[in-house]
C-alpha cells in the first residue's frame, strides 16, 4: 500500500517537519497542493503549536500533522495538544515516543517516528507505531551517519510496518529508487524550501536555488549534533572553530539564533541555512502543486522506461 493511500492524500509525499518553517499556513498549502502537510513544534511551547495547528485547518480542509522533536523541554504539553486538536499524523524525532502512543492511537492518529538506523526503529516498533520515516544522511538539518540507499532497505526489512524514505530526495528517479528499496513514500524537505508558499526569506530560497552540488557540509560532528547546512561564513568559522575541540559553550555561541537569522532575516554570512545535498538539484522556485506534479511525472517516465 502507497502512502498516499495510507494517509488519505493525492501524492505518496509528507513535507518534513522544519522548525521555524513549518508553519501552520505552510502545512495547508502542502496539503491542498496535494501531499501531507506537517507543522514543524520545533521551538514552540504548547499554545504556539495550538495556535498553528489551527491555522493549518483554517487553511485546508485536508488531512495534515504535526513533526515534534522529543526533546523539547515543553514535549509533555506539546503531546497533549495534538491529542486534543486531532490532528491526522505525528511525526516524531529525537526520543522515545513511546508513552504519548496509546493516547494518539486511541485518537485515530497515525505516528510515525523518524529513524536514522533499523536498531531504532525495531525498538520502536513494538509501540505500536504505523510506519517509520527513514531519513539518511543527505538530508538537511540534523543528521544521522547512514545513507538513504543504505538505511532504507534495511528498515524496510527490520520491520513490519511502512517505510517512508527521506533525505536525497528531489525528483521522479529518486522517487522511483524509493520505491524499489521498500519505501511506501517519501518525505521532502529541501525542494520545498524553493516553493512559492514556503515562509522563508527570499535569500534563503534563492541560496538553495544557486548552491551546486558539494555545497553543504555538515557541521557539529564532534559534539554528537551534526547538523547539515548550505556552506557560508558561519559554517566555515564554525568548522574552523570545530578542529580545535572547543568548550561547547563556545560553539553555541557561534551558532545561537542562526537559523532565525536565516529564515526570517536571510542573513546569508549568519545564518544557519539548512538544506539537504539534493539543493544543487533545485533549479528555481515553483509552486508547490508544480513540484509535486513533477516528482510525480518524472516518477512515471522511469517507469515506463523501465518496462520497455
Amino acid at each position: 500500500m502507497k502512502l498516499n493511500e495510507i494517509l488519505g492524500i493525492e501524492f505518496p509525499i509528507i513535507q518534513g517537519g522544519m522548525a521555524n518553517i513549518a508553519t501552520g499556513a505552510f502545512a495547508a498549502a502542502v496539503s491542498n497542493a496535494g501531499a501531507m502537510g506537517l507543522v514543524g513544534s520545533g521551538g514552540m511551547d504548547a499554545e504556539a503549536l495550538r495556535a498553528e495547528i489551527r491555522a493549518a485547518r483554517e487553511g485546508t480542509d485536508k488531512p495534515f500533522g504535526v513533526n515534534l522533536m522529543l526533546m523539547n523541554p515543553h514535549i509533555d504539553q506539546l503531546a497533549k495538544v495534538v491529542l486534543e486538536e486531532r490532528v491526522s499524523l505525528v511525526t516524531t524525532g529525537a526520543g522515545n515516543p513511546g508513552k504519548y502512543i496509546p493516547a494518539w492511537k486511541e485518537a485515530g492518529i497515525k505516528v510515525f517516528p523518524v529513524v536514522a538506523a533499523p536498531v531504532l526503529a525495531q525498538r520502536l516498533e513494538r509501540y505500536g507505531v504505523d510506519g517509520f520515516i527513514a531519513e539518511g544522511t543527505e538530508s538537511g538539518g540534523h543528521v544521522g551517519e547512514m545513507t538513504t540507499m543504505a538505511l532504507v532497505p534495511q528498515v524496510v526489512d527490520a520491520v513490519r510496518v511502512p517505510v517512508v524514505a527521506a533525505g536525497g530526495i528531489a525528483d521522479g528517479r529518486q522517487l522511483a529508487a524509493a520505491f524499489a528499496l521498500g519505501a511506501c513514500g517519501v518525505q521532502l524537505g529541501t525542494c520545498l524550501l524553493a516553493s512559492v508558499e514556503c515562509p522563508i526569506h527570499e535569500n534563503y530560497k534563492n541560496a538553495v536555488v544557486k548552491a551546486k552540488a558539494n555545497d553543504t557540509v555538515v557541521t557539529g560532528r564532534t559534539t554528537g549534533a551534526p547538523v547539515r547546512v548550505l556552506k557560508n561564513k558561519m559554517s566555515q568559522s564554525y568548522l574552523r572553530l570545530e578542529k580545535n575541540s572547543p568548550p561547547l559553550e563556545e560553539l553555541e555561541r557561534l551558532t545561537l539564533g542562526s537559523l532565525r537569522r536565516a529564515v526570517f532575516d536571510g542573513d546569508l554570512d549568519n545564518g544557519s541555512f539548512m538544506a539537504g545535498q539534493v539543493a544543487g538539484m533545485v533549479h528555481g522556485i515553483k509552486p508547490l502543486r508544480q513540484i509535486f506534479e513533477e516528482l510525480m511525472a518524472g516518477y512515471e517516465s522511469v517507469r515506463k522506461e523501465q518496462c520497455q
